[in-house]
């Protein structure tokens, strides 16, 4: 379910997790190979050659254990960096993350 959910996020309207603000836009999916491995477009048109990659191992339990990593070509400044990394972590550790149930 995490990978359809990264994949298709418009997918359960009754769920809604990417919400965006004003300086991001929508990913494309770059990649997506079932189910381990999701990879999205940067969803910042300033920083347009970022990338996410999303892992997706089993937990053990029948579950998935999420790990995001931001890929840069280079380091923004060190407050853009964090506002990058925030963001991320508000859309994926938080709002996805709630539509589970967690």
């Amino acid at each position: 379910m995490v990978f359809e959910a990264l994949t298709e996020p418009d997918r359960d309207l009754s769920r809604p997790w990417l919400v965006l603000i004003d300086d991001e836009q929508r990913p494309r999916t770059l990649r997506a190979e079932r189910p381990g491995l999701v990879v999205w477009s940067s969803i910042w048109p300033r920083q347009p050659d970022a990338v996410v990659r999303f892992d997706l191992p089993s937990d053990g339990a029948g579950g998935t254990a999420l790990r995001w990593t931001l890929l840069l070509p280079e380091l923004p400044e060190p407050s853009l960096l964090g506002h990058l990394r925030k963001r991320l972590n508000q859309l994926i550790n938080a709002n996805l993350r709630y539509t589970f149930g967690q």
